[in-house]
């Protein structure tokens, strides 16, 4: 493709990912790619890259354009962090060809509405503090409260791109025979930090074509989501509930650690999800485990109750921490739906309380950074239901050294851990 081809493909993107509400960047991305399969691997990673930079900016280039947060205003943003980056006004323009395959010559208001920009950096000290980080006006002072002294780093590095990790699957490998595979395979990974099933790729890697990852060697989770997944402790032999397993990313980390012996259950809502699920479950070789769509009106978690020895809860929830791989998140994100989960959690939790057995152990785990899902949920948790009680993470981590994050419960973030932001607490039922 032409640079005037690549750009409008981007423009085309960022439109398709501001006026679709409903899904995800990445899923509309994918589609959007599914429907134009001519365009080339290359291609397709710099459209990519282009259309991530310019969610990761959103808000910094509508303050420098005067554009509404909810406004798409694809073709001046496009060109915006083109000349935000150093380009001339020139260049830029020159690549609005119009035709076939470029984007439409820009029109004089864009050209004087763009020339503001000439010479300037994305960063302006005149912008208010919301704008520069990236994050919500309503939930800033959230987000303030929540880091104290270290907001600017924490905010700075949810907005900076993430790595790809990788957890190894110890029911089919070793972390050192899957680094020397994939080696092998030309994509170079170092083990993580502070997961010991983890590998770090460096690099925008194609990892999912890899040998090793069809082989079900490997899968893309981040270091935080496997070490809240560890912090469950299940156990071969356990009687296990993933109750909101999604497309089954801890249920197949909670399969390794019972190396396949025992019973475990993944449970959503969703059918496509858990289709997903069984997919992955059979590339990892997991055979210990069955799926079970919940509906309306079923009896099955009732029928259940106090019959296991694991309840894991990776709660539904805002997304925060994972700003730095869903920028659009943030956009997407009001107080509504902050309001509307915060409920929707305490509603989950509280129907896993009655399926934890006595001595068992609830595990909740959320990908945000606020208190408000994470802390605070916990303790209203444990003012509803006295006979459980918290295992302080310190108690129950499963790797031998201290724990990264000391204190009763877990809590990880891009800046202090180099994780996404989790947060998981253990809470173990007494009576």
């Amino acid at each position: 493709m032409t640079p005037a081809a690549r750009l409008a493909g981007t423009i085309e993107l960022i439109a398709a990912i501001a006026t679709t509400t409903r899904k995800p960047a990445d899923a509309v991305a994918s589609d959007f790619f599914r429907a134009r399969r001519f365009i080339g691997g290359s291609d397709r990673r710099a459209i990519s890259d282009q259309v991530w930079a310019v969610l990761r900016a959103w808000r910094r280039l509508g303050w420098w354009l005067d554009l509404p947060d909810e406004a798409d205003g694809a073709r001046l943003r496009a060109a915006g962090l083109a000349l935000l980056g150093g380009e001339k006004l020139e260049a830029v323009e020159a690549l609005f060809t119009g035709g076939r395959f470029g984007p439409e010559p820009l029109g004089a208001a864009e050209r004087k509405r763009l020339g503001r920009l000439s010479g300037h950096r994305l960063d302006h000290p005149e912008m208010p503090d919301a704008v520069r980080f990236e994050v919500p006006d309503w939930l800033f002072p959230r987000l303030a409260a929540r880091f104290g002294a270290d907001l600017a780093p924490e905010l700075s590095a949810l907005a900076a791109p993430a790595p790809l990790d990788l957890r190894v699957n110890l029911l089919k490998t070793t972390r050192p025979a899957a680094e020397a595979r994939l080696a092998a395979e030309g994509i170079v990974a170092r083990p993580t930090p502070l997961s010991p099933w983890g590998l770090r790729v460096a690099s925008r890697a194609p990892v999912t074509a890899a040998p090793s990852f069809r082989a079900g060697l490997v899968e893309i989770q981040d270091e935080g989501s496997q070490i809240a997944a560890a912090l469950a402790d299940a156990r071969p032999g356990m009687r296990v509930l993933d109750l909101c397993a999604g497309a089954g990313g801890k249920t197949l980390a909670l399969a390794m650690t019972m190396a396949n012996r025992g019973h475990l259950v993944a449970c959503d809502i969703s059918a496509p999800r858990l289709e997903g699920a069984l997919r992955r479950l059979r590339r990892a070789g997991v055979h210990n485990a069955e799926r079970h769509l919940l509906t309306p009106g079923d009896k099955w978690l009732k029928r259940r109750a106090g019959g296991f020895d694991r309840v894991f809860v990776d709660a539904p929830c805002t997304g925060s921490g994972t700003w730095r791989r869903n920028p659009d998140g943030r956009r997407r994100l009001g107080p509504h739906d902050l309001a509307e989960l915060i409920v929707r959690q305490a509603k989950i939790l509280d129907q896993a309380a009655n399926l934890v057995r006595k001595g068992g152990r609830l595990v909740y785990a959320t990908c945000s950074v606020l208190a408000e899902e994470n802390e605070e949920q916990v303790s209203g948790f444990l003012a509803r239901h006295a006979q459980f009680t918290v295992v302080p993470c310190t108690a129950c981590w499963p790797f031998g050294a201290h724990p990264p994050a000391a204190g009763v419960f877990l809590s990880l973030s891009p800046h202090r851990h180099g994780t996404d932001g989790f947060f998981a607490a253990v809470l173990e039922r007494r009576t």
